[in-house]
């Protein structure tokens, strides 16, 4: 794609000042990196990374039937979710593929918030505005900014500007009023790492981004760095692993369907996925070390001891943090278990692989002690 038919964020005169190599990513020009990948990757780890997401599709639905609503496209019950909680759920087609996964919380009392992926949020909006029936409305938020604070000294970083939000664990969302305009706050984020997402208004997006990185524990962060932080997180990318063909049962998402959801069989491609969950998917996905060679990318085949081709890398690179090269891949579930013995193919040469545990990098989240 040329420049010329990217779309832009709010942020993209300030990523080219920031000197940021851009490229196109679902459908907007965006900053891959400024100072490296590896050197970005590892701040994050260590300080506080901020990351431009505004790409990424915002939405509310409102009305008295929202929440009734949203659960015909969805696994979750969003009955039960508390007011200033979110979580993280599927946009499921009626063969329980998923469309997209995507972040619905409850930062009011009025409807949802939904966060879902920029490639997909066209199809996504005019499927909910097709679909949405009774009194539920879907109003997209195309006046607003999304902004992500990563890393171990993110908390410390964002309460010098509010310390309520020091108060936030992990899926929490709320309104809040900081850097002198209304926000929506999350405690949440696609790097396994503690952190926040911040929706603003457009307008103040620039100021807000530029009033952050004036902490010095603060650095801009690239997509290149994201992915490579996310993929050390074993969380999964709509598009590379996991697409309308994919459940989430074969994603090892089936965490998302409530037991309310599953008692009832009410939500789309129910069938295929409880037939799934009773009987086993035909293919599972996995977490491989490559243990010599080049790293395993997107598409390397993936093959038993013997060198029969049983599956496919969707997501590979090396992993910064621990010196491994690391991949997401899918293969029969005969073949899941930890320290399977297995070889991916990179460039026509088999290189083995071992299965491990998901995450790569243990997460750290913040969850409130038990009392």
């Amino acid at each position: 794609m040329s420049d010329e038919i990217l779309k832009t964020t709010p942020l993209n005169a300030a990523h080219r000042a920031l000197g940021a190599r851009m490229v196109g990513f679902g459908g907007y020009d965006m900053p891959v990196q400024y100072e490296g990948v590896l050197a970005e990757h590892k701040w994050t780890r260590e300080h506080a990374g901020l990351f431009d997401v505004s790409h990424m599709g915002q939405a509310k639905i409102t009305g008295k039937d929202a929440i009734e609503q949203f659960e015909r496209f969805v696994p979750g019950d969003y009955k039960i979710v508390k007011d200033h909680k979110q979580k993280y759920t599927h946009l499921l087609n009626d063969n329980g593929g998923i469309m997209d996964d995507l972040m619905a919380g409850k930062p009011d009392h009025d409807g949802l918030y939904v966060v879902v992926n920029a490639g997909n949020k066209d199809a996504d909006f005019a499927y909910l505005n097709a679909n949405l029936a009774g009194d539920a409305k879907l109003e997209i938020l195309e006046d607003r900014a999304l902004l992500a604070l990563q890393g171990p000294e993110a908390v410390a970083v964002l309460s010098a500007f509010e310390p309520a939000v020091a108060e936030m664990a992990f899926m929490d969302v709320n309104w809040l009023n900081i850097f002198g305009t209304n926000c929506i706050i999350s405690r949440s984020g696609y790097t396994g790492e503690d952190g926040f997402e911040i929706s603003m208004p457009n307008a103040d997006a620039e100021r807000i981004w530029n009033t952050i990185l004036g902490d010095e524990r603060v650095k801009p962060i690239g997509l290149g760095a994201r992915d490579s932080l996310r993929l050390e997180a074993g969380l999964p990318l709509h598009g590379h692993d996991m697409d309308a063909t994919t459940s989430p049962v074969e994603t090892d998402l089936a965490f998302t369907i409530s037991k309310s959801r599953k008692e009832a069989a009410d939500f789309p491609g129910a069938e295929r996925i409880l037939k799934e969950l009773a009987e086993g998917p035909s293919r599972k996905r996995v977490n491989l070390i490559v243990k010599e060679g080049a790293p395993a990318r997107e598409g390397a085949e993936i093959a038993d001891a013997d060198g029969n081709v049983i599956g496919v890398v969707t997501s590979g690179g090396p992993s910064p943090s621990t010196g491994n090269k690391i991949a997401i891949g899918f293969v029969p579930p005969a073949f899941t278990e930890i320290g399977t013995e297995l070889q991916v193919l990179v460039r026509g040469r088999p290189s083995a692989a071992t299965v491990v545990a998901s995450p790569f990098v243990p997460t750290r989240y913040y969850r409130k002690p038990k009392a």
